[in-house]
């Protein structure tokens, strides 16, 4: 298990006891890795990849409500194991990913001892709320097409690639839409040579800024 990339973010002695207590898992483009409803026992810190975050309304609607990286973690998956709750969101694999899951009998006892620990979950907590609250201002305050380009500007920047795997079907879940919407502004960006369409692909061009 090779955690060379969390040296810089606690200390020594941590790292030691994550590889000593830690579990290593992957998973593929897809892969569910938390599901509403269950209880999670662990909570993942992801070491590789990316991992989307998502909420489902009474209706059955989900809506995307953030994406994690490498270090980062779910503060949702923490809450739910400090306090045995079952599960209110699903995080699946963007692409392929790497973590390393915590047992939920750790959680509390790093806090204490582990200033770097502490540290990272008030971090993550904060992050996460500031993530939320920028989410429900899109959905308040930005009209569909705003959200659609911060949206794609967001796959850009975690996958730093500017072809971005996504479908007209996919787009329109994450952002609690239709799909004839999501195709309709998609085709005004490429009327507008801001982006290229293919099939379960866009690519974004130098003019999408």
């Amino acid at each position: 298990m090779n955690l060379d990339n969390l040296q810089h973010v606690f200390e020594p002695k941590l790292v030691t006891e994550m590889q000593q207590f830690g579990t290593w898992q992957s998973f593929k483009e897809g892969d569910l890795i938390m599901d509403y409803g269950k209880y999670i026992r662990m909570m993942p810190v992801i070491l590789k990849g990316t991992v989307k975050v998502l909420r489902m309304d009474e209706n059955g609607n989900e809506i995307l409500l953030y994406y994690l990286s490498s270090n980062e973690s779910c503060s949702m998956a923490y809450s739910c194991c400090v306090e045995a709750k079952k599960s209110e969101v699903r995080a699946i694999a963007e692409d392929d990913v790497e973590l390393i899951a915590i047992p939920h009998v750790k959680l509390d006892d790093w806090l204490c001892q582990y200033t770097s620990w502490r540290n990272y979950i008030m971090r993550g907590f904060n992050e996460r709320f500031i993530e939320l609250l920028k989410s429900i201002e899109s959905i308040a305050f930005h009209k569909l097409d705003d959200r659609l380009v911060a949206y794609l500007k967001d796959k850009q920047r975690l996958t730093g690639s500017s072809v971005i795997k996504a479908s007209h079907y996919l787009i329109a879940d994450e952002l609690a839409t239709s799909r004839v919407v999501i195709s309709r502004l998609l085709k005004q960006l490429e009327n507008s040579k801001k982006i290229i369409l293919y099939r379960n692909e866009i690519k974004l061009l130098p003019a999408f800024g």
